[in-house]
């Protein structure tokens, strides 16, 4: 028997590598359409929230026309840009064979990550991704994870785990009544440490261990 029941994802920086592409998008979108310059260090602390949100942040008449002209763009360089994290895939497939339910909880917009997961050959280990067009309140409110269980069919608790690169994943899961881990991949680690997991996932076979045996130390 497994330690927990399901395991929820954050996707970008998480599940898949679209550091890059976020990052390339942001600047482009920025400079022709603002004409703002930014180093990829200041595009990093908006990682995580709704894309619209983030517009909102720079232009609040514009934010619309802005979140269309990224996602525009995004979608042009999409499969280009987006990478695999390495062992990734063998830890969620592993995951799956054990019978653990899987679900993707993401600020993306669902199509996108579905497009995604395809790219780097995981969609068919999720049934269900939940994204930003799918629930009214986003992360770190608890909608968009409490969603995806009741379509999973698992009662929200500590034997559901929420793994995410950002402070927003670790509080949305724990709104939701769900243990935490922390990726060792993520490009904050500072900060994502602040968010206080209740586990560290230095590689992704520690998912695995911790998942199916509770190896891994809080």
């Amino acid at each position: 028997m497994s330690h927990f029941d399901a395991v929820l994802f954050d996707l970008d920086g998480t599940l898949i590598d679209t550091n890059r592409l976020i990052v390339t998008s942001f600047q482009h979108v920025f400079r022709t359409r603002l004409g703002l310059e930014m180093a990829p260090e200041e595009i990093y602390r908006f990682f995580g929230e709704p894309l619209r949100t983030t517009m909102t942040r720079f232009a609040p008449d514009r934010a619309d026309e802005l979140t269309e002209a990224y996602r525009e763009y995004n979608l042009s360089v999409h499969d280009r840009l987006v990478r695999r994290f390495p062992g990734v895939n063998d830890a969620v497939a592993a995951l799956r064979q054990a019978g653990v339910r899987l679900g993707v909880v993401t600020s993306k917009y669902t199509p996108l990550a579905r497009r995604g997961l395809s790219v780097c050959g995981l969609e068919a280990h999720f049934p269900v991704v939940v994204g930003e067009d799918q629930t009214e309140r986003h992360k770190p409110e608890p909608d968009p994870a409490l969603l995806a269980l009741e379509l999973l069919g698992v009662q929200p608790g500590p034997r559901v785990l929420m793994v995410g690169d950002s402070p927003l994943d670790l509080r949305c899961g724990r709104a939701a009544g769900c243990r935490t881990a922390a990726v060792g991949w993520a490009l904050d680690r500072a900060a994502l440490a602040a968010g206080e997991p209740d586990f560290w996932l230095e590689r992704p076979s520690d998912l695995v261990a911790l998942v199916l045996s509770g190896a891994v130390s809080a």
